[in-house]
Formats: structure tokens, C-alpha cells, sequence
């Protein structure tokens, strides 16, 4: 299965859910002055909207028609378009790049995804990555022996110079999280958070 029919079936289960801002991607770009962002893997745009309702100028891609859509459907000046990240990837330079659980159970390099988001940070620019570090009750991956990478095993992996990436954050916080039918969990984020320097 391709990675756009495999979303495009969950997105098109799913259209009436995901309207809400992640609440890292919040914590993080709230205290910045808003520029360009742009979302990678937007699903039905939560937090492009929330970008885009504070200021920022914001692209929001994804592998599903539906996702894009959902985003489109908003009426708000986010551009939306539909990217198959292992293929292409969306032209510009950002300030903030934001890849929320941006994982997948088919074949993907993510590392190189990732290098790509950052080189096209601007100087000063934040890459802000949040994986799921362990299974929700909703979760479409409920493997008990499934390995979640760290936050230091994500750097690793992207192999990016740490004088021109540095990482400013990589932890495991905890949270109360609500998914579909109002089911709760607590559920662990792994945040890795890189900056691209000045010069």
C-alpha cells in the first residue's frame, strides 16, 4: 500500500477529529515573534490553524488529498498542499518547522525528511520534532514491542552538524491526552527541538 492510500483511508475515517493545536507545538511557538512555519504531515490541520489564527504565514503539507482539504476547507490563509515527503518537498525558507508525530508504518527515510526540513530553516530558525514515545488506547500502532526512538536517537539519526543545528531541547514529558470519543491516556512525547544558528 502507498503511503497517500494508507492515509487517505485513515484521514477519510477520521474527518470529523484532530481540530485541536498539539500542545508542544503550542508551548513552543507562543513566546516567538510569528514568521513563516510550515507543518509537516498537517492531518486536519490543528495546529496549521493555530498557527495561522496568531500571525504566522503558514504551509501545511500532507500525503492525503482529505488532510490538504480539511486545511483548505478552513478558509484561512494557510497554504495547503499535498506532498509525498520520500518524494518532494515544499519550496521556501522557514522560521518555524514543525513535524508532529511524524511517523508511519510504511517504508519512509524520516532522517532525510528531517535533514531537508532543516536546511531549509532560516538562521535562528526552530525544527520542533515530537514523536510518540508509547501507545495510546487510539493509537493505529498497538505493537507492545514497538521501539520509539528517542529524542537523542532522532539527532543521531538526522546527523546534522551540531555547530550550525544545535539541539536546545530533547526530553520525554508526560501528558493527560484526549483522543476520539473523548477517551483519555497518558501518553509520552518525545521532543527533540534544534535551532539553526546565526552564521
Amino acid at each position: 500500500m502507498t503511503a497517500e492510500l494508507f492515509w487517505e483511508k485513515h484521514y477519510r475515517a477520521r474527518r470529523s477529529w484532530g481540530g485541536r493545536a498539539n500542545p508542544l507545538l503550542v508551548e513552543v511557538a507562543t513566546p516567538l515573534s510569528p514568521g513563516a512555519a510550515l507543518d509537516l504531515g498537517c492531518g486536519a490541520g490543528g495546529d496549521a490553524i493555530w498557527l495561522a489564527r496568531h500571525g504566522w504565514q503558514v504551509t501545511a503539507v500532507d500525503v492525503s488529498p482529505t488532510a490538504v482539504e480539511q486545511v483548505r476547507a478552513h478558509g484561512l490563509p494557510i497554504t495547503a498542499e499535498q506532498h509525498d515527503l520520500a518524494v518532494s518537498f515544499p519550496a521556501g525558507a522557514f522560521d518555524l518547522i514543525s513535524a508532529q508525530y511524524f511517523q508511519t508504518p510504511l517504508p519512509l527515510d524520516r532522517a532525510q525528511v528531517l535533514r531537508t526540513a532543516a536546511h531549509a530553516l532560516r538562521p535562528g530558525g526552530l525544527l520542533l520534532v515530537v514523536d510518540h514515545g508509547s501507545i495510546a488506547p487510539w493509537s493505529w500502532n498497538q505493537d507492545p514491542g514497538t521501539h520509539f526512538p528517542t529524542p537523542a536517537e532522532v539527532a543521531a539519526e538526522m546527523a546534522l552538524d551540531p555547530r550550525q543545528w544545535p539541539v536546545v531541547r530533547a526530553d520525554r514529558p508526560q501528558r493527560r491526552a484526549t483522543g476520539p470519543g473523548g477517551r483519555t491516556a497518558t501518553v509520552t512525547d518525545n521532543v527533540l527541538l534544534i535551532r539553526r544558528a546565526l552564521a
